[in-house]
């Protein structure tokens, strides 16, 4: 049987994550190699991620180089974050596996919202992450911080910050769970579109690596990133845009929530349920929500 080759970014949590994928199909049975692959917001690594694909006039800046590698045969499989994956991809990719999500929540690391001081500097590279903070914490001082994981935390022991927001489930994976002060609930602080949960792109059509990827399958997770990427798909927009949205799949039926920056500078929110059969539906209406809600869809396309 021949092997399948792995493509992903060579980043710490990256290489963590295509090992997990890898160790799973190793386990069904199938031999595995992994190849990482530079990608264009590794390389650019001082330009802030809000800037970064309107300035390369690309929408996947995580991911272009990996899906070219996947489409000239050098990879079999690219893993991806999904919230870094486009919401429309190239007609001769697929989006092939959602394996089962970790926490979606964003988490502070350094100090509890309720410990923090006025005037305590808050890092994050994330523009929803920063709207929705200073909504809720106005009198902080919300601080740009770019690096992978272990620069942030290193930053931040440095005294650089007095605390950062990052993704829960990329501590979790990467081992450092005990780093956590607080995870803030999608009900406070509305997550990326996504966001714990990885994506498994392919080449349309290879069944060979399809059949490969059943084990890793997971309904719930597919049928949740479905009604959040139908959401920002309704919405005309790509990764970067700073919508969140949070879909929670129980008992065959979705709840979605979305935050959006509003037109009036505070955040616009909607929500809705459906049948898990009916997500990307569910996403296409709740996205008509959130625009009439007043969602100012010019600043999430900066």
């Amino acid at each position: 049987m021949a092997t399948l080759t792995v493509g992903t970014r060579g980043s710490k949590l990256a290489l963590c994550q295509a090992r997990w994928v890898a160790d799973r199909l190793r386990t069904a049975g199938r031999e595995v190699a992994v190849r990482v692959i530079r990608t264009t917001g590794d390389r650019i690594g001082a330009v802030p991620l809000a800037a970064l694909g309107r300035q390369q006039g690309v929408k996947g800046v995580f991911t272009k180089e990996i899906e070219e590698a996947l489409l000239a045969g050098e990879i079999d499989l690219a893993v991806h974050s999904l919230k870094d994956l486009p919401t429309e991809l190239d007609g001769r990719l697929s989006l092939g596996c959602v394996p089962v999500r970790a926490d979606p929540r964003d988490a502070l690391v350094g100090k509890r919202l309720a410990e923090l001081r006025p005037g305590d500097r808050v890092g994050t590279g994330s523009v929803r992450r920063a709207a929705q903070l200073r909504l809720l914490r106005p009198d902080v001082t919300v601080a740009e911080i770019r690096g992978n994981v272990d620069t942030r935390l290193a930053k931040l022991r440095a005294g650089e910050y007095d605390a950062v927001l990052l993704a829960a489930a990329g501590l979790e994976r990467l081992g450092l769970r005990s780093e956590i002060a607080e995870c803030l609930s999608p009900d406070r602080m509305v997550p990326a579109i996504g966001q714990g949960a990885l994506g498994i792109e392919v080449r349309s059509g290879d069944e060979r690596t399809l059949a490969s990827l059943s084990p890793l399958r997971d309904g719930i997770a597919r049928a949740e990133v479905r009604a959040e990427r139908g959401l920002l798909r309704a919405l005309g927009g790509g990764c970067e845009m700073p919508v969140g949205a949070h879909a929670r799949a129980r008992d065959g039926r979705l709840r979605l929530i979305a935050g959006a920056i509003s037109r009036t500078g505070g955040m616009a929110r909607a929500s809705g349920t459906s049948p898990a059969r009916e997500a990307a539906d569910l996403g296409a209406r709740v996205a008509a929500e959130l625009v009439d809600a007043g969602a100012d869809l010019s600043a999430a396309r900066h």
